[in-house]
């Protein structure tokens, strides 16, 4: 069913949050925006909101139909999305499966090391502190979850990446990292939340060696690389086709 738009709950850097007739639900826009660095890096980039509202829609509907809770109800048109209303955990889930990006800059871990087992690594999601990193001390002390919840999260997690990496194996493409983030619905359920796009997973291409020819998601934008667009396409192109063989 289509929603009416109601007022803006919420406005991110990639995404608006509104209010709908129907209080345990929200209409998500996906905007054009791109940004990088914490949004010191900004752009608008014609299509993206489009192509990842379409590609998330589509990896929540794959999770779905695993047994994996998310807030994602249902298309309501290329560009906006039908979510369960949720209670945001101010925590972003990183699980990254070969080392690059700020896991290189941090450490002595080279560039393309495959990470066995996965690392889980947990971020305090506040752009103002510039969303730190968090150790298990830090976690306690913030009082944000509590252990079962942070258990569950994890066991989410991890069966997201095995799912994830299996599925996009299948479609030419090295799932390098990803973002997940969480929330509790009206039911007082974890669900998973936010996206899942190029915007928050790197995605390499294994029909080529290039290092910077195989990039598929984000740093294309990040490191200057340009064809964001072409890259987003691509990816939503190999889950169309996916899923048209599948049916």
């Amino acid at each position: 069913m289509n929603y009416i738009q109601g007022s803006l709950i919420y406005e991110g850097k990639a995404k608006r949050v509104f209010a709908c007739e129907n209080p345990d639900r929200v209409l998500i826009e996906f905007k054009n925006d791109a940004t990088a660095f914490n949004a010191k890096k900004r752009s608008e980039i014609k299509g993206k909101g489009r192509l990842n509202c379409k590609i998330s829609a589509s990896l929540f509907e794959l999770l779905e139909l695993n047994g994996i809770p998310t807030h994602f109800v249902e298309l309501q048109s290329e560009t906006f999305m039908i979510a369960d209303k949720i209670n945001v955990i101010p925590l972003e889930v990183v699980i990254r499966n070969i080392a690059t990006g700020s896991l290189c800059r941090e450490t002595p871990v080279n560039q393309g090391t495959i990470l066995n087992p996965p690392l889980l690594d947990l971020y305090y999601k506040d752009d103002e502190l510039g969303d730190p990193i968090l150790t298990e001390g830090r976690l306690k002390l913030l009082d944000l979850i509590s252990s079962s919840q942070m258990e569950e999260i994890e066991k989410i997690t991890r069966s997201v990446n095995k799912l994830l990496k299996e599925y996009f194996d299948g479609l030419d493409l090295l799932l390098v990292d990803f973002k997940l983030e969480f929330g509790l619905n009206s039911l007082g359920k974890l669900v998973i939340a936010d996206e899942i796009s190029p915007d928050n997973c790197r995605f390499w291409d294994k029909k080529t060696s290039d290092p910077k020819g195989r990039i598929l998601d984000k740093d294309r934008f990040r490191q200057d690389l340009g064809g964001v667009i072409d890259a987003y396409e691509e990816i939503l192109k190999r889950i169309e086709k996916d899923s048209s063989n599948a049916t």
